[in-house]
C-alpha cells in the first residue's frame, strides 16, 4: 500500500550545535521562552552572548504542564506588542516548547480565551499573526521539537486541549545533548520514558508506515540499552548524545502517527491523580502491548522486531525494563482501583488518541 511521511522541521544535532542559533535567526529579533532555572544555570546568559542586540524579552517563568489560568494573561501581554519580535526561541523541556506554541499562534483579538474557545469547541482555528518557532530542547523526552502538537492544560474543568496547526510546526529544531547534561535523574528516565512511549505508541497505531517504523524501531532499541546506563552515569556525553537522538527519532515517528492508547490514558492520571506525563504515558505500556498484540499481522511483525515472538516474555521484559528504572507499573500503584482503571481504559480507548491505537475498534 501507498504511504506518506512529511516532517518539515529544519534539524540541526550534536554537540555544539547551539552556536547554529544566529545563523538560523538571521538576525531577527527573538524573544525566548525558558524555564525559571535557566537563568541560574547561564541558559540566559549565554542566549544574550549568542544574540546580542537580538534578543529583546526574555520569559522566563514556564510552568510544568501549561494550564489555561497561567497561559491566558502570559499570551494577552505577549500579543500587547505583536511587532515587538519577529520569531519565538523555546529553551527547555516540553512545557517550554508548548508555552512557546501556545504563544506562536496570534488570535484576531490577540486574547487567549478566544483560542481556548475555539479549541474547546473543537472548532478550526487560522490565526490572524504567526511567530516562527525555534526549538531547543533541553531534555530527551518530548520530541515537541519536531512536531506540531502542543498540550494546554484546563485543570478548573478537567480537560487537555491539543492545539495543532500548520502554524505550529517549529521552523527548526536545535537538539544539543550538552544543554541535556545537568538534567537530574528523575526527569531523565520520566523524559526517556516518554520517549518511548511516543515510539511505541506510533508502532502500535492505525497511522504507522515504513517510515515511521524505521525512527521508531530505532528509538525503542536505543533507549532499551541506553537509558539505564545514562541513569548511572549522568554526566556522560555520550550516552545523553544517544538519548536526545533517540528522542528526536521518536519525535520524528510520532509526528506522522500521533499517540495512542498510553497517552489517551495519561491524560486522565495527569489530571485526576497528578502523575507527571512521562511516568503517566509509560506505566501501562505493558498493558497497552498486550492488548495490541494478534491485532495486525503487520504490526506483529514489527513488534517481534522489538520483542520477540512470544508475547508473555515481550511484556515481562517492558514491566522489568520500567521496574528497573523505578517505576510502578499497575494502575493499584497509583491509587487507582480495578474497576476505575477499566472504566478508564474504555474512556481512553474511545478518546481521540486512543481511537489511533490498533486494537480501539475491536477491543
Amino acid at each position: 500500500m501507498p504511504h506518506a511521511y512529511h516532517n518539515p522541521v529544519s534539524i540541526h544535532s550534536g554537540r555544539g550545535s547551539l552556536e547554529r542559533l544566529p545563523s538560523i535567526l538571521a538576525g531577527r529579533r527573538v524573544a525566548v521562552v525558558t524555564f525559571p532555572e535557566a537563568r541560574e544555570l547561564g541558559l540566559v546568559e549565554r542566549l544574550e552572548k549568542l544574540l546580542p542586540g537580538s534578543l529583546v524579552e526574555v520569559i522566563d517563568d514556564v510552568r510544568p504542564n501549561p494550564d489555561v489560568a497561567h497561559l491566558s494573561a502570559l499570551y494577552d501581554r505577549f500579543w500587547q506588542s505583536p511587532d515587538a519580535c519577529d520569531a519565538i526561541v523555546a529553551v527547555g523541556g516540553g512545557s517550554a516548547i508548548d508555552t512557546a506554541k501556545a504563544l506562536m499562534v496570534g488570535t484576531a483579538s490577540g486574547r487567549f480565551d478566544e483560542l481556548v474557545d475555539l479549541l474547546s469547541a473543537g472548532k478550526s482555528f487560522e490565526p490572524a499573526n504567526v511567530k516562527p518557532l525555534i526549538a531547543v530542547p533541553t531534555t530527551a523526552g518530548t520530541g515537541s521539537e519536531v512536531t506540531p502538537w502542543a498540550t494546554i492544560w484546563d485543570s478548573a474543568r478537567q480537560k487537555k486541549y491539543s492545539l495543532h496547526l500548520q502554524a505550529t510546526w517549529p521552523e527548526a529544531a536545535i537538539v544539543d545533548p550538552e544543554l541535556m547534561l545537568s538534567v537530574p535523574a528523575g526527569i531523565t528516565v520520566s523524559t526517556g520514558l516518554d520517549a518511548l512511549s511516543h515510539a511505541l505508541e506510533s508502532v502500535w497505531n492505525v497511522n504507522a508506515n515504513p517510515v515511521s517504523d524505521t525512527f521508531a524501531i530505532s528509538a525503542v532499541q536505543d533507549i532499551f540499552e541506553c537509558l539505564p546506563a545514562l541513569v548511572k552515569d549522568l554526566r556522560s556525553i555520550e550516552l545523553r548524545e544517544r538519548m536526545a537522538m533517540a528522542a528526536l527519532k521518536a519525535g520524528l515517528a510520532f509526528s506522522n502517527t500521533k499517540t495512542a492508547l498510553a497517552h489517551s490514558i495519561s491524560y486522565e492520571m495527569t489530571l485526576r491523580y497528578g502523575l507527571p506525563h512521562g511516568i503517566a504515558c509509560s506505566f501501562t505500556l505493558p498493558i497497552v502491548l498486550e492488548k495490541a498484540w494478534a491485532r495486525s499481522p503487520d504490526r506483529d511483525r514489527t513488534l517481534q522486531r522489538l520483542f520477540g515472538p512470544d508475547l508473555r516474555a515481550g511484556a515481562l521484559r517492558l514491566r522489568d525494563f520500567l521496574q528497573g528504572l523505578g517505576v510502578k507499573t499497575e494502575f493499584a500503584d497509583y491509587g487507582v482501583a480495578d474497576a476505575e482503571a477499566t472504566a478508564m481504559i474504555a474512556r481512553a480507548m474511545d478518546g481521540a488518541r486512543g481511537r489511533n491505537f490498533i486494537g480501539a475498534v475491536s477491543a
